[in-house]
């Protein structure tokens, strides 16, 4: 079968998701191929919005226009405001009721969903890419695509860089492995760097909990708080976990020295893995049992494998028409960066379809520059100066990056200010039009 859309996203993460909504919001027929049965990917067992900078960043979008999935995951948000080590005023959205409600938003765009479509073969000439292949013989033709396939796995990758597959909610089995687009087109992939004398890649940050599994009085507490922290004993505590993880702004002492539990649906462990027969010598977790990986006891899944030097307006180097979004767009970690990096990429596929200049977003807002500054260029080196480039995680909640925006004083919760900061900026409601 043969189908033609004018932009095509591959990839149902959050930033497959928010590229598919900015474009058919630019106007263009829009498609999106996911290769499993779920939207969201990572985002299945994510939660966590809203936490330091990232409250900019959400509030920059809602101005501009692109601030849907925002506006979703506060309604289905069972917590709001809370704090945790490193963190604060986070929301954590309900895991259980996101992907349904991501699933209808796009639906009721006029998105059209080819869902179970894992795209394995690509036909380029020139650096335009002109139609890709999914394994059960769909053909589909378009004039932009956006790569927004992640950078988690194989079950090779997490065999050779981690713990081998630890039965993640991606699910590699079930569905087939991840495929990259910018690597069907032979373009230069690379790892994260940052995890020193270890090959590449990092560990994803949490595991899940079923909350049945945990004690009446921490289910109580969750329920009520939000956040438990239990404080482990002396021999349980492994410092050298902290550095396999993808999530640096939780790479502090006290996710080494206590667990943290976060209710997002299932409780959230924030440490990638915690072997099972300690875990329940821990008070209240004599019964736990995990939810994702299931082999949370040993291992993760691995990630920051693939990404892709591009420019500011999220077009891959070497390419006329595919651009990137989410992991495959920088060391770039977290929901709220893959639906940045994903509304900028949407809308420009839309727009480069339509044969109409690309937008790239000022750096005088928080998000503009997020996107310049975590840029790499074709030899894998920052793409600006002072970029980090492979050698840190970027994220708006923590380490480097933000670091940098309180430090250019771009970090405010003042609401007002935000979305003065972007009228400003000449960018109010742009990805509305």
């Amino acid at each position: 079968m043969r189908i033609y859309h004018e932009v095509i996203v591959i990839g149902g993460g959050w930033a497959g998701v928010s590229a598919a909504l900015t474009a058919k919001k630019a106007g263009a027929d829009t498609a999106l191929c996911e290769r499993t049965d779920l939207l969201l990917g990572a985002g299945l067992v994510g939660g966590i919005m809203r936490n330091n900078g990232r409250f900019v960043a959400a509030e920059e979008c809602i101005a501009m226009g692109c601030g849907d999935l925002f506006k979703l995951t506060d309604s289905v948000s069972r917590h709001r405001d809370i704090d945790f080590p490193g963190h604060r005023h986070a929301s954590l959205y309900d895991v259980h009721l996101a992907e349904p409600a991501v699933k209808a938003l796009l639906l009721n765009h006029g998105i059209t969903l080819y869902m179970e479509k894992r795209i394995t073969r690509a036909k380029h000439q020139g650096g335009r890419l002109i139609q890709v292949e999914s394994d059960d013989g769909y053909v589909f033709r378009a004039d932009a695509f956006v790569d927004a396939t992640g950078s988690s796995g194989p079950q090779g990758m997490c065999q050779r860089l981690g713990n081998g597959c630890a039965a993640c909610i991606q699910r590699c089995p079930c569905f087939g492995p991840r495929v990259s687009m910018a690597r069907l087109m032979g373009l230069p992939e690379y790892m994260t760097s940052r995890r020193r004398d270890i090959p590449g890649g990092a560990m994803s940050g949490s595991c899940k909990i079923y909350k049945e599994t945990l004690s009446q009085l921490l289910r109580e507490r969750l329920d009520a708080e939000g956040v438990v922290i239990l404080p482990l004993p002396q021999h349980m505590v492994n410092h050298g976990k902290l550095h396999s993880k993808v999530c640096q702004q939780y790479a502090l002492p006290q996710y080494a020295e206590s667990l943290v539990l976060l209710d997002t649906g299932h409780a959230k462990l924030m440490t990638p893995y915690f072997p099972l027969e300690h875990l329940r010598q821990v008070r209240g977790m004599e019964n736990a049992r995990y939810a994702d990986p299931l082999a949370g006891g040993k291992g993760n899944s691995m990630r920051l494998t693939a990404t892709v030097p591009r420019d500011s307006t999220m077009l891959a180097a070497g390419t006329q028409n595919l651009f990137v979004a989410g992991e495959k767009a920088g060391i770039c970690v977290g929901h709220t960066e893959a639906i940045v990096t994903g509304a900028l990429a949407g809308r420009n596929a839309a727009l480069l379809a339509r044969q109409k200049p690309l937008l790239v977003i000022p750096d005088s807002l928080a998000t503009g520059d997020f996107i310049r500054f975590s840029a790499i260029d074709e030899r894998g080196n920052p793409a600006v100066p002072g970029g980090y480039g492979l050698s840190a995680s970027h994220t708006f909640a923590g380490s480097v990056y933000f670091e940098r925006m309180k430090g250019l004083g771009l970090y405010t919760t003042d609401i007002e200010s935000i979305r003065n900061r972007v009228r400003d900026a000449g960018m109010e409601g742009i990805f509305s039009s």
